[in-house]
């Protein structure tokens, strides 16, 4: 079987790896589509992403759903043959964190496709690989491997507007039309936004949010003056942009709330906080999802919320620089996938 690892920046081998052995408990799969997400393009085009840094050859993929290609002795929740979202959170259950029901911020998490443990936790960017049952979401009905993959991304734009509060008659603003922001968009939408804007440096992204739902999109720097203009209830920065971050603080209303879902440039940062001293506005993070993925799971799977739009293409496992590359141009792609 056949692996992406990332030994380097700019340094991706698809390699040969050994089938897994699948334990009690457990379930072999085989890749159905895997997205790559803006962190795996770090990791590819820097070696690291933010203050993860590559130390060890690392497979990518933390977005993907699966086949069931075999299942472990006392697995009931999954059988042979069963299309599943795959869930690349796993979190101990036991600490503080987990026991408050905030899991995405558990002490001891083990993420897929990430270098923030050493070793590293490796992803799902390969033709087979193992998983615990709980960690596999069996999906019925006609919902393509494709769409499924994307229940990950779902769950965080889910999240990202669960920390941003009650939207219900609100004016939100995104910063960055990538997946993320579309998906936030939607998000938003299903939470009872009144009015959606998007912002964006490049014209395709903006398009492809209007195709989603935005109300309205602003060009950063046609539309700059609007966007210094405070008229917006919520902002959730997506792009991981200081420029978008600044853009968000001045774009908010006394006393909004703005949300951190961009991973911002790991070196120190130049940040003006008097704005939110003086307008009182709340800034909050929003790291990955919790529940939030079992919620995107339903969603998708109902179609209640349609994410085809947003597929620009599927490439092989043995094309993977190719889709990396594409992937990075957003002229042309917003969600590229990987498939076995």
């Amino acid at each position: 079987m056949l692996a992406c690892r990332i030994h380097a920046k700019d340094d991706l081998r698809v390699e040969p790896q050994d089938m897994p052995a699948v334990g009690a408990g457990e379930v072999l799969l085989r890749l159905g589509a895997g997205g790559i997400c803006g962190s795996d393009l770090h990791y590819f085009f820097e070696g690291r992403n933010g203050s993860f840094v590559v130390r060890e050859p690392l497979i990518p993929g933390h977005e993907a759903s699966a086949v069931v290609a075999a299942v472990g002795e006392g697995v009931t929740r999954v059988a042979v043959g069963d299309k599943v979202a795959v869930s690349p959170s796993h979190a101990c259950g036991r600490c503080g964190y987990c026991r408050q029901g905030r899991e995405h911020l558990c002490d001891y998490m083990r993420f897929l496709g990430s270098a923030s443990r050493f070793p590293h936790v490796q992803g799902m960017f390969r033709e087979y690989f193992v998983m615990g049952e709980r960690q596999c979401y069996p999906v019925r009905g006609d919902i393509s491997l494709g769409e499924l993959a994307f229940a990950e991304p779902l769950a965080v734009g889910l999240h990202a507007v669960n920390r941003g509060g009650e939207l219900l008659g609100k004016s939100v603003l995104v910063t960055g039309a990538g997946t993320i922001g579309c998906l936030t968009v939607l998000a938003a939408r299903l939470a009872g936004a009144a009015k959606v804007t998007v912002s964006d440096i490049l014209d395709r992204p903006l398009t492809q949010a209007k195709t989603v739902g935005a109300d309205a999109v602003l060009h950063a720097a046609r539309d700059a003056e609007a966007l210094r203009t405070p008229q917006f209830d919520v902002a959730y920065e997506v792009s991981g942009s200081l420029a978008a971050l600044n853009t968000c603080l001045a774009a908010v209303k006394r006393g909004g709330v703005i949300v951190q879902v961009g991973t911002l440039p790991h070196e120190p940062l130049p940040f003006v906080v008097n704005d939110v001293m003086a307008k009182e506005i709340d800034l909050r993070g929003a790291f990955r999802w919790g529940i939030e993925f079992d919620w995107a799971v339903d969603y998708l799977s109902t179609r209640k919320v349609d994410v085809r739009p947003l597929l620009s293409g599927q490439y092989p496992l043995t094309d993977a620089v190719e889709a990396f590359r594409a992937a990075a141009d957003k002229n042309r792609s917003t969600k590229v996938q990987l498939v076995a």
